[in-house]
């Protein structure tokens, strides 16, 4: 049809994934402690009030916008790496297989390698 795959394909589902990936973070930011809260009032017997209390001490929100300000790096990796890897498939299943699982081994230790990146610029800025 005449259509450049790259602008109908590949932008949409990196714009996307820049877009959703913090959200996501935030909601597993909030899933997490909310969790944490239940868990350590079931096993722990530590009050909901006394739970955030501590929560205000040891949490800076710094960190949470941290997780949050790396997620659209993160999710330009993983979607660049999934759409590289998925114009290469061909025509039969066998290589779907293959070409998913070669994304997703690639896509995790990318997103790995540039955690490490930030940890050392973040540690260098005293972030």
């Amino acid at each position: 049809m005449g259509f450049d795959p790259h602008r109908f394909l590949v932008l949409p589902r990196i714009m996307a994934l820049m877009i959703v990936l913090p959200l996501m973070i935030f909601f597993a930011d909030v899933i997490g402690i909310c969790a944490g809260m239940i868990s350590s009032n079931l096993h722990l017997h530590i009050s909901c009030s006394e739970f955030v209390r501590q929560l205000q001490n040891v949490l800076l929100v710094k960190h949470v916008w941290v997780g949050i300000f790396k997620g659209p790096f993160f999710a330009w990796l993983i979607a660049s790496v999934g759409c590289f890897h998925g114009f290469q498939v061909s025509r039969n299943t066998e290589s779907i297989g293959r070409y998913t699982t070669i994304s997703v081994v690639n896509a995790i230790f990318l997103v790995i390698a540039c955690d490490a990146l930030f940890s050392v610029l973040f540690t260098e800025l005293g972030i």
